[in-house]
């Protein structure tokens, strides 16, 4: 072996265990969030990685459920290998346990008051002591950071570990120009709006927490922006809006939500959006997909959710069509929307107008067509309906009604629960319809769909397919 073909092979293993290395971590956020956040005494949390020393996790205080505001938890941490994760009960005794989504497969041990248990991969969990899912804690762990930051430079907008509360900002809003990284650094807490108005090329990154903002992110009229990592606690309406932007990516987004009108992603009028690995518990819908409101016109498409997790506290987990453009001759079109691998935690939805877990209504002169809804897991329905299509008009938010639902396909769909409404479809009349509807693998209770003999529907329905 000649020298540089030796230097060469010892560089190699070099960079190989220094990858190793580097992989088989985790790492836990800065203390001085401790000054920042609330801290919340329900649970003593602490990760390590395999054999390794325990570290101790910020047990967050989040509010959650606007029917009545309660205290639930929230940790976070990153990992690069298997860790092993201590979940400690502080108050009363463990008579039961659940770690969701079910589909996860989470196994623990349970000694006395605290369970432990392994995660191979990162991952989104909510962990529930005796059937509480008011005062859960909701466990965040995150994959590696790829890009870090220390200070601002040219073209990085920087916000370091700590507070940061720009009060003599007007409208309490961050202004995001073109080509700019916003970078969120471990424990750094922003109480004000990120806005993305009129602007490409602009990246909001990193592991820190917008905490009760107006608004989390605006994106408007906009192209080309990343959404990733970030957290926003509690905001007072969405937590992340677009409106006429095209090349919009959310990922790793964490977010609660306990107010009314505080919705989880809401897009009107954008075009080829990916939304992809979000925990999202909200007070109000978790995913929104509209047409023309307000300021935005020209309809929507190319909108992919996925592997993702929801959790509605009220309202609905998926939700689109509501609003359009009734000045239209025509009516708009939201067309090519695919929504795959979903845990769905919760739906609950009083007011039987608005149930459906996975819901489609059809206002305003609107035309919704090609959606996918695919290997969908409904764990729990408190108040409402699986499966919910109708081409309505309601004059609270409707000015005209829609024109029609069209090739729409859910495959691979399961649910277990007991006492929520049955299933709808429904058309307004011949010109104003629902056809071309497929559902193929839907199972209920164990059971798959034969037919939709149980839904309401009514003569205004076409090809129901059930494969």
């Amino acid at each position: 072996m000649t020298f540089i073909n030796r230097n060469l092979k010892y560089f190699m293993i070099l960079v190989l265990l220094k990858a190793i290395a580097m992989q088989a971590q985790v790492i836990t956020y800065p203390e001085s969030l401790r000054t920042g956040m609330p801290h919340n005494d329900s649970y003593t949390v602490r990760v390590r990685t395999l054999g390794g020393e325990w570290k101790d996790l910020y047990e967050y205080k989040v509010h959650v459920d606007m029917d009545k505001v309660q205290e639930a938890s929230m940790v976070q941490f990153d990992m690069g290998s298997p860790v092993e994760v201590m979940v400690k009960k502080n108050n009363g005794t463990i008579r039961e346990v659940d770690i969701r989504p079910l589909n996860n497969k989470v196994e623990y041990t349970q000694m006395r008051n605290a369970i432990f248990f392994t995660l191979e991969r990162p991952q989104y969990l909510s962990v529930e002591f005796n059937g509480d899912r008011l005062h859960n804690l909701h466990l965040f762990a995150n994959p590696l950071e790829t890009e870090t930051y220390t200070e601002a430079r040219k073209g990085v907008m920087y916000f370091g570990p700590g507070i940061h509360k720009p009060d003599d900002l007007p409208n309490n809003q961050i202004r995001i120009p073109s080509n700019t990284t916003v970078y969120l650094a471990p424990g750094a807490v922003i109480k004000a709006k990120l806005l993305v108005d009129k602007a490409e090329n602009v990246r909001i990154i990193g592991r820190g927490i917008l905490d009760h903002p107006i608004r989390g992110i605006e994106v408007t009229d906009s192209k080309n922006v990343l959404i990733e990592g970030v957290t926003v606690v509690n905001p007072d309406h969405y937590t992340v809006f677009g409106g006429g932007t095209t090349g919009l990516t959310v990922k790793n987004l964490k977010a609660f939500s306990c107010k009314g009108w505080s919705d989880g992603i809401d897009l009107m009028c954008c075009r080829n959006v990916v939304v992809d690995n979000v925990f999202l518990r909200n007070s109000d819908d978790c995913i929104a997909i509209y047409n023309h409101r307000w300021n935005w016109w020209g309809g929507s498409s190319d909108i992919t959710v996925q592997n993702s997790v929801l959790w509605a506290d009220i309202a609905h987990p998926i939700n689109m069509g509501g609003h359009g453009d009734p000045d239209s001759l025509t009516g708009e079109v939201l067309e090519n929307v695919t929504v795959r691998n979903i845990d769905i935690l919760e739906h609950d939805e009083d007011d039987p107008l608005y149930q459906g877990s996975m819901n489609i209504d059809c206002g305003d002169k609107n035309i919704v067509r090609n959606v996918l809804f695919e290997d969908i897991r409904v764990e729990s329905i408190q108040e409402g309906r699986l499966f919910c299509l109708k081409v309505l008009y309601n004059p609270k938010y409707n000015k005209a009604p829609g024109n029609s639902i069209e090739e729409i396909t859910f495959r691979n769909i399961t649910y277990d629960g007991v006492g929520e409404n049955p299933s709808l479809i429904k058309g307004i009349d011949e010109n104003h319809s629902v056809r071309n509807i497929t559902f193929e693998n839907v199972v209920i209770n164990g059971k798959r769909m034969k037919d939709v003999n149980e839904f309401i529907t009514n003569e205004f329905i076409k090809d129901i397919k059930v494969k």
